[in-house]
């Protein structure tokens, strides 16, 4: 019987190996491609940008459409990044371990935003949550006056609580009105082109019907 219990454990153990390096290879095979497709924002300040990105993405699917924003926008970009959810299978572990956390350790931790009216803010969705980076800093800095945009890709779904929860926190720290928007890619090795993922975002602005949901801070 032992010995059965052990083969069935060593099975397990090798199905979620192989399908840690098959989602890891995906992840770079996309961070390769994505990073081709960004320009170089600049992230410097100049007279009159109004219109501040803050981004954190994992494999870069949210930071080309970060860029997209940008360039939408003349906004600036910041990406943030987090040590602990770098690519590879102990960053992938982490990110499914913490995915409903609010925090995390990231770079940098706070900007200026004060020259800036609207701050859009960008992440994944990790188990229906946007992922931590994101939620920490919102928590570090402050948004008074702000208009803000949660944008975010992700591959399933979104539950609405996390983002009302996300939006509570955001008004907490002084911001006058919150917008979501959001694309769905598909699962991994079935998901839409970069092409179509920024042409539904677009979408989304000309649309008659609201898609998601805004909130004002009376």
């Amino acid at each position: 019987m032992g010995r059965w219990i052990l083969i069935g454990l060593l099975i397990v153990l090798a199905l979620v190996t192989l399908i840690a390096l098959v989602v890891t290879q995906i992840e770079n095979a996309q961070d390769a491609k994505n990073r081709s497709h960004l320009t170089s924002t600049p992230t410097g300040r100049v007279a009159m940008v109004s219109t501040v990105i803050v981004v954190f993405s994992r494999s870069g699917n949210t930071g080309v459409l970060s860029d997209h924003i940008a360039q939408q926008t003349a906004g600036h970009v910041y990406e943030i990044t987090a040590e602990s959810y770098q690519l590879g299978i102990p960053g992938w572990i982490n990110a499914l371990k913490d995915a409903r956390s609010n925090v995390a350790d990231i770079s940098p931790s706070h900007i200026d935003l004060e020259p800036y009216d609207t701050v859009y803010l960008g992440s994944p969705i990790w188990l229906y949550s946007p992922a931590p980076p994101i939620w920490q800093f919102v928590k570090n800095n402050d948004f008074t006056g702000k208009n803000v945009v949660l944008f975010n890709t992700f591959n399933s779904k979104f539950k609405q609580q996390y983002i009302d929860d996300f939006a509570k926190l955001v008004f907490a720290k002084g911001a006058k009105s919150f917008k979501h928007r959001y694309v769905k890619r598909g699962r991994m090795g079935d998901q839409i082109s970069q092409q179509q993922m920024l042409k539904e975002f677009d979408a989304q602005s000309t649309e008659v019907k609201q898609v998601g949901h805004v909130y004002v801070n009376h």
